[in-house]
């Protein structure tokens, strides 16, 4: 994992809870009316995050149905459901939305929200595409398998070993000498992509373009992303989230870092083009009331990557399409990821990017608290100068009243998202509404959580997990040593 060049140990803020007649007052717990119509009782807001604990086929599981029930038990404005594949290709225990047999395990997940909060809760989900990735292969793999010899490659390793014999080399020997090789030659003697998929694993890139399928993504997506969202329509969800953030397909379209040349890339103007056409997919299928917003990186935090300036013109152009809202993150990329070990995948938030994407306690003079605020305060301002009102949801670190509170007040935010800390408690938001702050759990910051998500290991909290273990009914990770869910609130619950 990355870490920042100073590494201050940050005291959590000091929280200052609200009344309860307080709270009935306050910014945060005002209701909020999107352009669509659909209108949320507070500006209270759950991110989308992927919990492991679909089926390997997509589907909703008892534990899943559970962990946005226990969410909802805290009555925020709105939940936006993990990040929901829109092909119906395998992708493990992440949802799907690709298929219309999908529709009936959703309606169950809409339904569990409805119930258990009581109505108040608004629910969006996340629709995403991807890529492919394979896992970092043993060198001997990767020679074998996946590695083609050229003349090139013949006259780097002569110069490089002043033999040249290597010159007139058979494919045989020239790979058997590269799999025994050491690291330096690797570098001298394959091209940046092939050093890259040797150390990091496979994977492709938007950019890729001599690929058919990756050429075509702008003639597929649209539709691909209009039909998952119609499903999730007829499921009964309050509106759709078009992932255009992080690693993945649509964020590698904005990014400056997509050099394509068949109109869909190397400008401004061409790094939009598929995100406002799928925009205008989904819109056309889904219609004019329901909510379509979008989740977008205000930097990518890596070199030659987008950042705050795209990002304000993204913003704005989203914004003048339509979306309903804009919620900002940061980083999250595959470019200055760790390399993983062998035999696994590599994760996109163990460099810089995804550092700042989710900061810890040890952190630099910053500190990991409101972090990424300047980034929302940014894109919402560029848009209200541009005479529209589109909400801008922001994040990153925010867990007390005051801190959400001065976001709203300052014009960092029209809405306050909290992952970390809604995993923490995720009765906070109504703790804090009800004047019960001082019984609000505290997230340590710790990414406790995140080191779960990287190993693809059910996410639960440290807080909580080894809790009550031998209650009826607790729902335990696989291994049987973890609680999957916050205990219920009784009197009885510590804080």
């Amino acid at each position: 994992m990355w870490t920042p060049p100073e590494r201050i140990r940050h005291m959590l803020p000091e929280p200052e809870w609200p009344s309860a007649e307080d709270a009935a007052s306050a910014r945060l717990f005002q209701p909020l009316t999107l352009q669509s119509g659909c209108t949320l009782s507070s500006r209270t807001w759950v991110p989308a995050m992927v919990p492991w604990r679909a089926t390997s086929e997509g589907e909703c599981t008892p534990e899943l149905l559970e962990w946005y029930g226990r969410f909802a038990e805290g009555q925020p404005g709105a939940i936006v459901v993990e990040a929901t594949g829109i092909r119906d290709i395998p992708s493990g225990p992440l949802l799907r939305a690709g298929h219309p047999r999908f529709i009936p395990g959703l309606q169950k997940l809409v339904a569990t929200v409805r119930e258990r909060s009581d109505g108040r809760t608004r629910l969006f989900i996340q629709l995403i595409d991807f890529l492919r990735i394979r896992r970092r292969p043993p060198p001997a793999r990767y020679f074998e398998r996946f590695f083609r010899p050229s003349e090139a490659h013949r006259q780097r390793l002569a110069l490089r070993t002043g033999d040249s014999q290597w010159e007139t080399a058979s494919d045989i020997a020239l790979r058997d000498f590269l799999t025994h090789s050491e690291d330096d030659t690797h570098r001298d003697i394959l091209t940046p992509r092939e050093y890259d998929s040797l150390t990091r694993g496979d994977r492709e890139r938007v950019t890729d373009t001599h690929l058919a399928h990756i050429r075509d993504l702008p003639a597929q997506l649209p539709a691909l992303f209009a039909n998952a969202a119609k499903h999730c329509q007829e499921a009964g969800f309050d509106g759709v989230e078009l992932h255009y953030a992080h690693a993945y397909t649509m964020a590698s379209f904005l990014s400056r870092r997509n050099n394509r040349d068949d109109g869909y890339g190397e400008t401004l103007e061409g790094r939009l083009r598929l995100p406002l056409e799928v925009y205008d997919a989904v819109r056309a299928k889904v219609g004019e009331n329901h909510v379509v917003g979008c989740r977008i990186l205000g930097d990518e935090i890596i070199e030659g990557g987008s950042g705050i300036e795209d990002t304000r013109e993204f913003g704005r152009r989203l914004a003048e399409r339509g979306m309903d809202y804009l919620s900002i993150s940061a980083g999250g990329k595959f470019e200055d990821a760790r390399k993983p070990r062998v035999g696994e995948a590599i994760y996109p938030y163990t460099g810089q990017s995804g550092y700042e994407c989710m900061p810890t306690v040890r952190s630099d003079s910053r500190g990991p608290f409101g972090r990424n605020l300047p980034l929302s305060a940014s894109i919402r301002e560029t848009i209200r100068d541009h005479g529209m009102s589109t909400p801008v949801v922001g994040a990153g670190g925010i867990q007390t009243f005051s801190m959400a509170e001065q976001a709203l007040a300052g014009g960092d935010a029209d809405i306050i998202a909290a992952a970390r800390q809604s995993i923490a408690d995720p009765d906070w938001w109504r703790k804090m509404r009800e004047g019960r702050g001082e019984e609000i759990r505290r997230c340590l910051c710790t990414n406790y959580c995140e080191a779960l998500d990287q190993r693809h290991q059910q996410v639960t909290c440290q807080l909580w997990d080894r809790k009550g273990l031998e209650e009826p009914g607790v729902q335990l990770s696989k291994d049987g040593k973890r609680r999957l869910n916050a205990p219920p609130e009784t009197p009885d619950t510590p804080a």
